[in-house]
């Protein structure tokens, strides 16, 4: 649901704003900023009360239009003590178009540069949560698009602020219920701040009931007020987060073990935390495993029931392009062109239902009907049966892995074969990378496994064994002849078809991938250009008619790699050994084909679980790839 709205322009100069330093780059003339600044950042103490922390984390409830989080975010570029990283999470029962939000934020040009960035990502808001990253990853934005209530109950977060955006509760009168600001008050440590804006004359009193000291510090309006206050209740509470959740850990000395999609994902995220970070790998190159695959589709599951992988897979995707716009060349390492998924026989995967009612403009930011345009664009006949992904892409995988090891605080060794791992002589030295010889080739607090099929091995010398199994697959490519203008979009379905990739050798094409189970050899077999020239022809068969004759005359080159799954098909990230608080290995594999999908969904939910910090998902969901040791072996 979207909806655009009108918001008054201009307005006195606030005098208030103008005598503090709160945002020290600007001064914000316009009432409507500065009345937002003074009641929520300074009602919360902030810039000051940030200032040296390795992390600040906000809520608030009630999004509305996104000035509360520009001006935090303002704040926080615009100071020099500010903390490591900034986390704000936001709910709301549904979020403004990116357009609406924008034109409710021009008449204020100190926002804009920050404005255009959120309006960029504002796409596809579902119900559930959405992790947003600006910054570089240092401001990390998760809206919540449902009940508040709900919400919370799936985040198990602990936040340091908390805005309590303004609200007619006669309007809205379940908003501020008593059983909402206890699911508030479960975010809260003692000590946390609190500021709002509001009508509700009751809303004191429920605060006190949940733990809050609160006082009444002015009135914007006649009918609405502003509140102060303080989360310091009289009893000892009982937080989720304590109790389903560790306690964070301290940034330290982190190996990680697989530099493919998965490893320089952890090390990237992990980084930014303030971990030094060593990425260890047995070949001589990064990505030189299944992550070596020239190109590989970004695309979101889809399901009639809108299933665990379904929601899983957007999640994931949205990371991803948000790290591929980031950080690779448009057109060059990737290109966010859309993928036209086909459906052969009538049997193909159907779209939610609700996606073709309330929630259908976001739902067609991720994938829809395919239209009659579309498909032409793509070669096909105008009524043929597919599913448009507009969010999808292609990604050189081997681009990613380089940029993310080139994240400060991140430093790769190859040729460097891990054997076993070994707790060091203390506790507190944690563990040892060991290679054949038993020779140490490094130590460290943390170790995460990310060695695909490998990982088996590694995790046998702690004592667990993994279920997983290798699936050998080889994708078939060959070159555009010079002049040639294929088609840009993608094609998916039965196997892939990438018309358009730009190689060191030319404009190529591309189609696969082979499925081979329980395979771990990555030799390219004859066999499976044939296999892959089949499923071009269903998928679309011009383009199989290039790739025929090309194939007759030995002109097809191949690729092929070896992916490594588990039995749900879902990614494993688990940890294998040590205490919750001190040195600790885990385990991160399983990806199967969507490595691109998962490997930085796992490594920011990996980030956030040793952080304690908010999740960038529902709990349900992490519970699906957070398995325990016993369930992984």
């Amino acid at each position: 649901m979207t909806e655009r709205i009108e918001w008054p322009k201009g307005g006195a100069t606030s005098t208030a704003l103008k005598s503090s330093s709160l945002l020290s780059r600007q001064l914000i003339d316009d009432i409507h900023l500065s009345q937002a600044a003074k009641v929520f950042l300074a009602g919360c103490g902030l810039p000051m009360v940030w200032r040296k922390k390795s992390d600040w984390r906000i809520l608030e409830v009630g999004f509305g239009l996104g000035q509360n989080f520009l001006l935090t975010w303002l704040a926080w570029r615009d100071d020099a003590d500010r903390p490591n990283q900034l986390h704000f999470v936001a709910t709301d029962t549904y979020f403004l178009s990116a357009q609406a939000m924008l034109d409710a934020n021009q008449a204020y040009p100190q926002l804009l540069p920050l404005i255009e960035q959120l309006q960029a990502q504002l796409w596809g808001l579902l119900p559930g949560m959405h992790r947003l990253l600006f910054e570089d990853g240092y401001v990390l934005l998760t809206l919540c698009v449902g009940d508040a209530k709900t919400m919370l109950q799936q985040q198990l977060l602990e936040v340091d602020s908390l805005y309590l955006n303004g609200f007619d509760h006669q309007q809205s009168p379940l908003i501020w219920d008593l059983h909402t600001i206890k699911a508030v008050a479960s975010c809260c440590r003692r000590g946390t701040r609190l500021a709002t804006n509001a009508t509700d004359h009751a809303l004191p009193e429920r605060l006190k009931q949940c733990g809050f000291e609160t006082e009444k510090t002015s009135a914007t309006t006649p009918q609405q007020y502003s509140l102060q206050g303080l989360y310091n209740p009289a009893w000892e509470p009982r937080k989720a987060i304590d109790q389903r959740r560790p306690r964070a850990l301290a940034a330290s000395s982190c190996i990680v073990i697989g530099a493919g999609l998965t490893g320089a994902a952890i090390a990237a995220s992990l980084s930014k935390r303030g971990w030094k970070v060593t990425v260890l790998d047995a070949a001589a190159t990064p990505a030189s495993g299944a992550s070596g695959l020239p190109a590989g589709l970004l695309v979101p599951h889809i399901s009639v029931d809108d299933s665990l992988l379904s929601k899983l897979s957007r999640s994931g995707a949205r990371i991803t392009r948000q790290q591929a716009k980031a950080l690779l060349e448009d057109g060059k390492d990737w290109c966010h062109n859309g993928v036209l998924q086909r459906d052969l026989d009538g049997t193909g995967p159907q779209l939610p239902k609700a996606w073709f009612n309330e929630w259908s403009k976001a739902a067609a930011e991720w994938s829809c009907r395919s239209s009659e345009e579309q498909n032409i664009a793509c070669g096909l006949s105008p009524q043929a049966d597919g599913i448009w992904h507009a969010s999808a892409s292609w990604i050189k995988p081997a681009k990613l892995v380089e940029a993310w090891l080139k994240t400060p605080g991140v430093s790769w060794q190859g040729s460097a074969r891990v054997a076993s791992l070994k707790a060091a002589k203390t506790v507190q030295a944690g563990w040892q990378a060991l290679d054949a010889d038993e020779k140490v080739l490094a130590q460290a607090d943390l170790v995460v496994i990310a060695a695909a099929f490998d990982s088996q091995t590694l995790a046998q010398s702690l004592g667990v064994e993994l279920r997983m199994h290798p699936i050998r697959g080889q994708v078939s490519w060959g070159l555009h002849q010079s002049g040639e203008s294929p088609n840009k979009a993608a094609l998916n379905g039965h196997g892939s078809y990438t018309p358009a990739l730009p190689l060191e050798q030319g404009l190529a094409w591309m189609v696969g991938a082979s499925y081979e189970r329980d395979c771990a050899t990555a030799e390219i077999k004859a066999q499976d250009h044939a296999q892959n020239l089949a499923k071009l022809q269903q998928l679309l068969p011009a383009a199989a008619e290039q790739m025929q004759s090309e194939l007759a005359k030995n002109q097809i080159h191949g690729w092929a790699g070896v992916r490594c799954a588990t039995p749900s098909r879902l990614p494993m990230l688990t940890r294998l050994a040590g205490a919750s608080v001190g040195p600790q290995v885990w385990v991160c594999s399983g990806m199967g084909s969507r490595g691109l999908t998962f490997s930085g969904l796992c490594a920011e939910l990996l980030a956030a679980w040793l952080h304690a910090e908010p999740l960038p998902m529902e709990q349900r969901l992490v519970k699906a790839l957070m398995i325990d040791k016993a369930k992984a072996s």
